[in-house]
């Protein structure tokens, strides 16, 4: 009696190649048993789980349109980035991701040929694709597409709205994918919604559309104003049915969605008829994290980001018991002390970048939440805004991780050492890691950085 292998089709994809060899109906099938496949391993090796579960049906769509590694992706911090690490040739070795010597947590150029970016930091995507798609332009290589896949609280820095500037303001080809795991879509509008993005990505649509568009700058009544009043009206119609097409549109990106991120067979559909719109676009997809998981689409997101070891079973993770008292984590240490020193002075705040919980400042923010900020995934911002507050005679304590102070160092010098402004920076993770830890998230600098400006 011979055993039915787990993944049947999973097994038989080596490269994006083997995949787009498949039929649309089997895109189901290979999704379920990409989902179980990550399930399997993170269970028992670790590694980051929500996210990379959220982006199943994206990662299976985009490697069975585009044709990768000519076609190229840039994944935006590479949290969600297993599955595409699983599709491009590194499944069998998927067991020895974030260990030494094993594969890399993130997408890294020297890796893999389908690793187009290296990543590891936040918001990085835009301006890399936006340089790619530049770059093919000036080489004659029209026919590449470049794709920059974001979310995951990316948006809240401000180096992607530089990049969508840039793009936008150059017409440049390109398009970007928001994978937005933290709204749902509406059912009230839903369909409205998706029956827009029907239209405004078939070919029917846009063929008629620029034959419209050329007619309508051809006749004389109207004058040359005519395509600008066309323009000026499509946008009316989109901004009152879409309100969050506002910002994007704005910016000169044609916006489509939202779409359902889970629906493989329809983000096939539309990023087959995005690759015929030139110009700058973003397709706005709605998922969720730890999506096809009971216990991660139940539980906290922040758990189940990286939960470590658990039963795939019951969900319960699984506790390392020590033998012997262990001291308080130093992040608790601080957590707990920045609370008692702001009982006894009013003016003392604290300033975060997306890393409350992990820098225990979640704490404060729970028992004075009117002097505690999470800024987002804005470092340098970080730095700046801790700085004003300075000004005025608060006293800010800026608790940031180390290996992402880097990007401050600027605001730090500038905003704060130049101005002998009293900001007090708790640099959390401060330390030397081990050698698997990822090259981007090493704080090498930060001693050196502590010695130059102490």
């Amino acid at each position: 009696m011979t055993t039915r292998p787990a993944y049947p089709l999973l097994d038989r994809i080596q490269t994006p190649a083997d995949l787009r060899n498949l039929s649309e109906d089997q895109l189901v099938q290979v999704c379920n048993e990409l989902r179980d496949f990550i399930i399997d391993v993170v269970s028992v090796k670790g590694g980051h789980f929500g996210a990379s579960l959220g982006v199943v049906e994206l990662t299976v769509a985009l490697h069975y349109v585009f044709n990768t590694p000519y076609d190229q992706l840039v994944w935006d911090v590479g949290h969600q980035a297993y599955g595409h690490k699983i599709l491009t040739g590194r499944k069998d070795n998927f067991h020895t991701n974030r260990i030494h010597k094993g594969i890399s947590g993130f997408p890294k150029r020297s890796e893999s040929e389908y690793d187009t970016f290296g990543v590891g930091h936040s918001s990085t995507s835009i301006g890399g694709a936006l340089g790619m798609a530049v770059a093919s332009k000036l080489k004659g290589e029209t026919d590449r597409q470049c794709v920059a896949i974001i979310g995951d609280g990316a948006m809240t820095a401000g180096m992607a709205f530089e990049a969508l500037n840039h793009a936008g303001g150059a017409n440049t080809d390109m398009l970007v994918v928001l994978n937005d795991n933290c709204m749902s879509i509406d059912p009230n509008v839903g369909a409205l919604k998706e029956y827009l993005t029907d239209i405004t990505t078939s070919h029917t649509y846009n063929k008629v559309k620029d034959e419209v568009w050329n007619l309508l700058g051809k006749i004389s009544k109207f004058g040359p104003n005519a395509q600008s009043i066309a323009q000026k009206v499509e946008n009316a119609v989109k901004s009152a049915l879409l309100k969050q097409s506002n910002l994007f549109e704005s910016l000169n990106f044609r916006y489509f969605g939202p779409v359902d991120g889970h629906d493989v067979e329809r983000m096939v559909k539309v990023l087959q008829d995005l690759k015929d719109i030139p110009g700058p676009k973003i397709l706005h997809t709605i998922t969720m994290k730890g999506k096809g998981y009971k216990p991660a689409e139940e539980g906290s997101p922040t758990v189940w980001h990286a939960p470590g070891l658990f039963n795939k079973e019951t969900g319960e993770i699984i506790k390392v018991v020590p033998k012997s008292p262990q001291p308080p984590k130093y992040q608790d240490v601080f957590g707990h002390t920045i609370v008692e020193l702001a009982e006894k002075n009013p003016r003392i705040v604290g300033v975060t970048p997306a890393m409350p919980t992990g820098c225990s400042l979640n704490i404060m923010m729970k028992a004075m939440p009117d002097r505690a900020f999470d800024v987002g995934i804005a470092e340098q911002h970080a730095v700046t805004f801790s700085a004003g507050m300075a000004t005025q005679g608060m006293v800010p304590f800026c608790n940031i991780y180390s290996s992402f102070m880097q990007r401050a160092y600027d605001q730090v010098v500038h905003d704060v050492a130049l101005q002998n402004l009293a900001v007090r920076f708790a640099v959390d993770r401060a330390d030397w890691q081990v050698p698997m830890a990822p090259r981007t998230t090493v704080p090498s600098t930060s001693p050196t950085s502590a010695a130059s400006r102490t």
